[in-house]
C-alpha cells in the first residue's frame, strides 16, 4: 500500500476513535465545530462556590473561582431569561445546587437551570419573574474570597426610598373617625413626662438607621459563629419599632443584602434625614476588649489609633461586600470628598454624646467620649451622622449579649433614648 494511502487510512481510524470517545462523553449533541479540545477541558476552571442573595431592592448571584471567570451575558424576552455563558468552566456540584437555592419569595428569579458544557462554555439560565436591569462585574480576591463574578438584578423601575417611606406612612395612617366622635389619645405618648421643660420638635423627625455590612459581607464574626450583619439588623429593626410612629424611620437595608457605603449616604439624603445612625458590633484581635463606642466624622485625622484602624476596616467593606465601581455617581463622589463639614461634625458630636450616655446605662463604655475618624459612611455633608459600636462581638461575653433578643432590645432602647434627648435639646429646623 502506498505511503500516502496508509497515512490517510490511519488518520480516518484516529478520527473514528475520537468520535466514539466524544460520543461516550455526550459531546455528539454538539456540532463538530463547537467541540472543545480535550486539552482545554483539562484547564477548565471549577466554581468553588455559587451563592444567591435575594432582596426586594435587588437580587445578587455570585460565582467564585480560584481563577478569573470569562463570561458572556445576554438578556432574552418572552419569556424573560438571563443567559450567562461561562468560558472554560466545568459543571460542578456547587453549580448544580444553585437551582435549589432559589427561594419562592425571590422578587426577580423564578428558577435557575445549568446546562452541559458546549463549545467551550457552560450555560446558566435564569428564568425571570419580571423585567430587570442587570449589572455584571468581576471582583478581585480579597479577604477569604477568590475571584468573584457578580450579577446584580435590579428592577427596571428602582424603588425610591423617599416614596417607599411615604407609602408606608400612608398605609400606617389610621382612618379618620366619623364626625362627632372624640379622638382617642394615647396617654403614654401624649402626656409629657414630669419635669419636662423642653419644647416639642417643630415637625416630624426623620431618622435613617443603617445596619452595617450584609450579604457577602458578614462583618465581624464571633467565636460562636455570630455574624455582625445579623445582630446589627436585629437591633436596627428593634430601634425602628421603638421610634415608630412618632418618628419617621428609614432602614438602609431591611434584609440580608449588601448596600455600598456611598448608597447608604445617598438613601439618607434622599429621604432628607435629620439624623443618620450606623449600627455595628466591634471586633478586636484581643478577646478581652469590651464596651460600647460612638464615633463621629473627623476632618483632620482620627482621635486614636484604634479609631483609625476601625475606620479603615469599615471603609474596606465595599471590597468584601462587592461594589460595581463602573457605576459610581460622580456628583456623590465629589460630595463625599468635601470635608468642610464643621456644622455637621459639631451636631454629630452632640447627638453622639447623648447616645453614648444612653448606651452607658446598659453596657460598659469602651471610651467615655465620642471618638472621631474618617468613616466613609458618615460623610453626608448636611446630616448629623454617627456610628455606634454596640459591643465587641470578639468578646465571648458580649457576643452572648449581642445574640440575646432581650439585650438587643436594651441596646435599641438606649439608642432611642439618646436620639430623643438630642432632638429635645436641638429640634430640627422647619423645611420650606
Amino acid at each position: 500500500m502506498p505511503d500516502r494511502a496508509r497515512a490517510r487510512r490511519t488518520a480516518v481510524t484516529l478520527k473514528c476513535v475520537s468520535i466514539q470517545r466524544r460520543r461516550a462523553l455526550g459531546w455528539m449533541l454538539l456540532p463538530a465545530a463547537q467541540w472543545l479540545a480535550p486539552a482545554a477541558w483539562a484547564d477548565a476552571a471549577r466554581i468553588a462556590s455559587a451563592r444567591l442573595w435575594p432582596a426586594q431592592e435587588y437580587t445578587r448571584v455570585i460565582f467564585e473561582s480560584a481563577t478569573p471567570i470569562e463570561h458572556q451575558l445576554v438578556v432574552l424576552r418572552d419569556p424573560g431569561r438571563l443567559v450567562l455563558d461561562l468560558a472554560r468552566v466545568e459543571r460542578s456540584d456547587e453549580l448544580a445546587a444553585l437551582a435549589s437555592r432559589v427561594q419562592p419569595a425571590d422578587p426577580y428569579i423564578a428558577a435557575i437551570r445549568v446546562g452541559q458544557p458546549a463549545g467551550g462554555f457552560l450555560r446558566v439560565v435564569l428564568d425571570l419573574k419580571s423585567e430587570i436591569r442587570p449589572q455584571v462585574f468581576a471582583l478581585k480576591p480579597v479577604a477569604e474570597f477568590g475571584h468573584r463574578l457578580v450579577i446584580d438584578l435590579y428592577p427596571v423601575n428602582a424603588v425610591d426610598p423617599l416614596m417607599a417611606l411615604l407609602d408606608r406612612e400612608r398605609a400606617d395612617t389610621p382612618t379618620p373617625a366619623p364626625a362627632g366622635t372624640a379622638p382617642r389619645r394615647d396617654a403614654a405618648r401624649s402626656e409629657p413626662s414630669a419635669g419636662a421643660s423642653h419644647k416639642a420638635p417643630s415637625r416630624r423627625i426623620t431618622v435613617a438607621i443603617d445596619p452595617g455590612h450584609g450579604g457577602e459581607d458578614p462583618g465581624a464574626v464571633g467565636r460562636r459563629g455570630t455574624y455582625e450583619k445579623n445582630v446589627v439588623l436585629a437591633i436596627a429593626r428593634k430601634l425602628k419599632q421603638n421610634l415608630d410612629p412618632d418618628t419617621r424611620v428609614m432602614l438602609t437595608r431591611n434584609d440580608d443584602f449588601y448596600v455600598p457605603l456611598a448608597d447608604r449616604v445617598k438613601k439618607a439624603r434622599r429621604v432628607q434625614a435629620d439624623l443618620f445612625v450606623s449600627i455595628h458590633a466591634d471586633a478586636f484581635r484581643e478577646s478581652s476588649a469590651r464596651g460600647s463606642s460612638v464615633f463621629a466624622l473627623s476632618d483632620h485625622g482620627a482621635t486614636s489609633a484604634a479609631a483609625r484602624w476601625l475606620a479603615q476596616r469599615e471603609n474596606a467593606a465595599d471590597l468584601i461586600g462587592g461594589v460595581n465601581l463602573d457605576v459610581n455617581d460622580p456628583v456623590l463622589a465629589r460630595t463625599l470628598l468635601d470635608l468642610s463639614q464643621t456644622a455637621q461634625i459639631s451636631d454629630s458630636l452632640k447627638v453622639g454624646r447623648q447616645i453614648l450616655d444612653g448606651i452607658g446605662t446598659h453596657n460598659a463604655l469602651h471610651k467615655a467620649t465620642v471618638e472621631q475618624a474618617g468613616f466613609a459612611v458618615l460623610k453626608a455633608p448636611d446630616i448629623p451622622s454617627i456610628l455606634v459600636e454596640t459591643a465587641f462581638i470578639s468578646n465571648p461575653d458580649e457576643e452572648l449579649m449581642l445574640r440575646n433578643p432581650r439585650h438587643q432590645q436594651r441596646f435599641a432602647d438606649s439608642i432611642a433614648d439618646g436620639i430623643r434627648r438630642y432632638f429635645a435639646k436641638s429640634p430640627p429646623l422647619a423645611r420650606a
